[in-house]
């Protein structure tokens, strides 16, 4: 039987049989108490004298020695019942107990009490670090979530159909994995860095609404919200969709069940900006990517707070302060943060400078007056409108950003995040969702001076075909919308998706515009072209990341705590030890060689 069961009192007085770990082992002398534990839970075995065998053998277990037990369930006396666990109020009194396999002593802890093993030591054992009951507890979770996602999606009448994991390289804005062929020598699949063209080619094959949880693949730099190599995703598309509402409107409500009855948290929106994109009957607003970079500094604001940026430019049109003398100034009002010591403004500061900014100027307010360094190069009437404008109260502090739009929005949007965290203000219990909308459909690729796809060239440009017709300078295609929205939770962007281009014209004209030729687009995209040309619907979708969402419900900081079997932070798998190198052989199968480092 398992350990843990709701019908406990069903088995008292009768004969049983557990097996499980030694969690613990207590010689008392005349009694011999060992807690065991399974994926359930614990249960105190007794071990007499009187079971001569059983008694002898329990006196050699371990931590870990794995053990079957069969007896007799009875109530634990009254001093010695539990409150802690779920089987305190019951023991076995063993009559047989049988070792079913050693353990060496263990590298890594297998308890969540006490100290907690290194990240390193928990990877390379993760084997036993996934005896821990905190991560039982993640993988039976995670279960329960894939489940609850799939039955909505049935729910609503989706299909789900698997695709290829061998396919071919595509430019979804991320490094692919490839994989030689021997059977073609010197040609290349790809791991999918996602199943866009093959979601898009079901959708032309008839499918009407598609789904699959699906593995995708992408060399990237590991993080603490993002997996190396491999992550899962709900991928999902939908036909005679022509506009990425219809979308939002299928797929939000899972967003929200999976908050507050899945993870049963509360769904907050606290921050006034986002509250005026929000329609009658909704419950999520409808963010443009614009007002999010202005009001917040990122494109996945976390909403659980306000503290918007506030722009200021006019305020110092002729102001006589030098450092305002710039083309764009903005402030955000931090409550409470008049406490800071000037260490800790100074670290702030720091970490201002870090992101590019000269420093960070501020005004604190307490004891019913503003203090600041910088107070003596304002006016009295710049002084006054900045408590206006920010709402500053007693207590609290204004820092400001000073020079271009653009890198103001990054520092002040940084510093919002880093100030969140630094006043508690990211309430773990809350959820608090947002659509970032209206993308640019290009964006200025600063390191080649050039245009580039903002996202990918797989979204339908607003105003289709006449948009890209009409735009003739850089200014003007970079005011060219995409179709395209993201789902944010909680500060991370946990799914993007748009309106597909299903047009072959369309899709020759986007990349024209960035200087490729329709035989470029014939080469790279010939198989979905081809499809397009025969009665392609309208269609779009969106691609929820499962990992990151359960991260974020299961509380946890760390994405490869919500895994199996991660990698870690190098990209390495320190349990199977890879990568690694392979044989000569399998090289010379595929025409391989490998190069000799240089010197």
């Amino acid at each position: 039987m398992r350990i843990l069961t709701d019908k406990l009192n069903d088995f008292l007085g009768k004969t049983v049989t557990v097996a499980g770990w030694v969690n613990s082992r207590r010689d008392h002398g005349g009694l011999i108490f060992i807690d065991l534990r399974d994926h359930t839970g614990i249960i105190q075995l007794v071990v007499t004298p009187e079971t001569e065998n059983a008694f002898k053998l329990a006196e050699t277990v371990r931590d870990e020695f794995v053990l079957r037990a069969t007896g007799v369930m009875r109530e634990r006396e009254l001093e010695l019942i539990n409150p802690n666990i779920p089987t305190g109020k019951i023991e076995l009194v063993v009559s047989e107990l049988e070792l079913l396999n050693r353990s060496e002593p263990l590298p890594v802890n297998t308890h969540d009490d006490g100290e907690k093993s290194s990240e390193e030591m928990r990877l390379k054992y993760r084997y036993l670090d996934l005896r821990r009951p905190r991560m039982q507890h993640i993988l039976a979770r995670r279960s329960e979530f894939y489940r609850f996602i799939r039955n909505y999606m049935y729910g609503r009448g989706f299909t789900e159909i698997t695709t290829p994991i061998l396919a071919n390289s595509s430019p979804e804005g991320a490094r692919d994995f490839l994989v030689p062929s021997r059977l073609h020598p010197g040609k290349f699949y790809a791991l999918p860095q996602a199943p866009q063209q093959f979601k898009q080619l079901l959708m032309v094959g008839g499918v009407d609404k598609y789904f699959q949880i699906a593995p995708c693949f992408r060399d990237e730099d590991p993080r603490a919200d993002r997996l190396y190599g491999d992550f899962y995703q709900l991928d999902m598309e939908m036909s005679f969709v022509e506009d990425g509402e219809t979308v939002r409107k299928e797929i939000e409500p899972l967003y929200i069940e999976l908050a507050t009855k899945f993870a049963d948290k509360k769904l907050v929106l606290k921050s006034e900006v986002a509250k005026e994109y929000l329609k009658d009957g909704e419950k999520v607003p409808r963010i443009p990517f614009g007002v999010a970079m202005d009001n917040y500094g990122v494109d996945k604001p976390d909403l659980r707070y306000g503290m918007e940026l506030i722009d200021l430019t006019d305020v110092f049109k002729e102001t006589e302060f030098k450092v305002f003398k710039t083309p764009c100034v903005k402030a955000i009002c931090v409550k409470g943060a008049a406490s800071l010591t000037r260490r800790e403004i100074d670290e702030f500061t720091e970490q201002a400078r870090k992101l590019g900014a000269g420093g960070l100027a501020y005004i604190l307010y307490s004891d019913g007056e503003a203090k600041s360094p910088i107070l003596k190069f304002m006016s009295e009437k710049e002084i006054a409108e900045v408590k206006k404008r920010t709402g500053a109260e007693d207590g609290d502090a204004v820092f400001f950003g000073a020079d271009e739009k653009s890198l103001v929005n990054k520092v002040l949007g940084q510093l919002r995040i880093q100030f969140a965290d630094h006043f508690g203000l990211k309430n773990p219990k809350e959820v608090a969702l947002c659509w970032i909308v209206d993308f640019p459909f290009y964006e200025w690729d600063d390191k080649n001076k050039k245009l580039d796809f903002g996202h990918n060239p797989f979204s339908m440009p607003k105003g289709g075909l006449k948009a890209l017709e009409e735009a003739k300078t850089d200014a003007e295609k970079l005011a060219i919308v995409a179709d395209q929205y993201d789902m944010v939770m909680n500060g991370y962007e946990v799914a993007s998706g748009a309106v597909r281009n299903y047009n072959p014209e369309i899709m020759y004209k986007v990349f024209n515009i960035l200087g490729y030729n329709n035989e470029y687009v014939e080469a790279r995209f010939g198989g979905m072209l081809n499809a397009f040309k025969f009665g392609a619907p309208p269609h779009a979708g969106c691609a929820p990341g499962l990992d990151r969402i359960f991260m974020i419900l299961e509380e946890e900081e760390n994405i490869r705590d919500i895994v199996a079997f991660p990698k870690n932070g190098a990209g390495v798998d320190l349990m199977m030890n890879s990568p690694s190198e392979v044989d000569k052989e399998q090289l010379d199968e595929t025409r391989i060689a490998i190069l000799p480092e240089e010197d």
